[in-house]
């Protein structure tokens, strides 16, 4: 455990991919671009990122601006997601905060611009079947190579932030068996997996570029697919591992977890402890656990490696983090968040009971969602 952590305030942002399903059926519908316009005709936001079109024209994105604390994070993904509900009320659909679509529906359409384009001819089938929604959380680092610094000491702990936020229990109108299926159909993209460990910044990217040379990663890719990586053109890190949260709730976790585990890698590698030594098999064992049964089963500790209750892998991260969280005003925030999922289960949970009082329809048993939290 460390003894101290950085200063508060570091700079955090939020992104969260959602599904658009039609209003009366819930089946995903393309109506990305329309939400976008509608949106736009709406207003847009007050002076924050608008929404954003994805891979497939059956998703959007939102975006929180540049935050420093919990509070503000909380108040912006709750804006967003309100504009969302607006704006695809606007265009005759409905968000779903799901990491997969729970219904089954014909085949999606990859949204047409060029960078999109050029995915779907590099990766065919698998970009018109990631149809995947996931909540990225962005931290602030002094510079790049403190960004690949943390990245090392972060590998472990992705699992945990996966379990918790495992929602993608459907597919296609049938239940996976899965906590996060979402996991598991993108871990047939190439590098979409934990990241591997790096020495430096220059190792990184030149890992990136044998990775375009080799035609794996289109000609134009800055980065890599890699649940955690640092940005190609920010002093930030990117987590991408979680699923996207049903309500606000689960994003504010997400958030307050990411930062405090960066602070406390930072805090590590300023004093020159090594970051733990977790090998490869292990890491993907880890990750398969966690999308398989999200909290309500076993895990792999993220130190020792040993099967644990999902419950002992989380609050061993919560003690790890426990200095930054303090530090940062949001340890009786964050543990209570983290508790809640432990008592109530994950979102996975929640669709489950959902699907179990709802009435099979042509593409099975869909529960609706959508919520905003607290």
């Amino acid at each position: 455990m460390v003894e101290a952590a950085p200063a508060r305030g570091a700079t955090l942002g939020v992104e969260e991919e959602f599904l658009l399903v039609g209003a009366d059926d819930g089946a995903p519908a393309g109506g990305g671009r329309d939400v976008v316009d509608a949106d736009r005709a709406l207003g847009g936001p007050d002076g924050g990122p608008g929404l954003q079109r994805e891979l497939l024209a059956t998703m959007v994105e939102t975006a929180t601006g540049v935050c420093t604390d919990l509070a503000g994070v909380r108040a912006e993904l709750a804006a967003a997601r309100a504009r969302l509900e607006r704006a695809a009320r606007k265009a005759g659909l409905r968000p779903l905060a799901s990491g997969t679509a729970p219904m089954a529906a014909p085949a999606r359409a990859v949204t047409p611009t060029r960078h999109y384009r050029q995915m779907a001819r590099l990766y065919g089938r698998l970009a018109d079947e990631t149809e995947t929604c996931g909540c990225h959380v962005h931290v602030g680092v002094p510079d790049r190579e403190s960004a690949v610094a943390v990245l090392n000491h972060l590998r472990p702990w992705l699992p945990v932030l996966l379990a918790l936020s495992a929602n993608s229990p459907y597919h296609q109108g049938a239940d996976t068996g899965y906590a996060s299926w979402r996991v598991l159909v993108l871990s047939r993209w190439p590098t979409h997996q934990i990241p591997p460990r790096f020495a430096s910044a220059a190792q990184y990217d030149r890992a990136v570029a044998a990775l375009r040379r080799t035609g794996v990663l289109p000609a134009g890719a800055r980065n890599a697919y890699w649940f955690a990586r640092p940005s190609h053109r920010l002093p930030t890190v990117e987590v991408r591992i979680a699923d996207v949260a049903p309500g606000v709730d689960g994003a504010v976790l997400q958030a307050g977890l990411t930062r405090a585990l960066v602070a406390t890698a930072l805090d590590a590698a300023s004093r020159g402890r090594p970051a733990p030594r977790l090998p490869d098999h292990a890491a993907a064992a880890a990750l398969w656990t966690a999308a398989r049964h999200g909290v309500g089963g076993p895990a792999l500790h993220p130190l020792t490696g040993e099967r644990v209750p999902a419950a002992e892998a989380v609050r061993a991260l919560l003690d790890r983090v426990r200095p930054a969280l303090e530090a940062s005003g949001d340890e009786a925030e964050v543990r209570e968040l983290a508790e809640s999922v432990l008592a109530r289960g994950t979102g996975a949970d929640a669709q489950r009971r959902a699907g179990a009082r709802a009435t099979p329809g042509p593409g099975g048993r869909p529960p609706g969602t959508w919520g905003r939290g607290r």
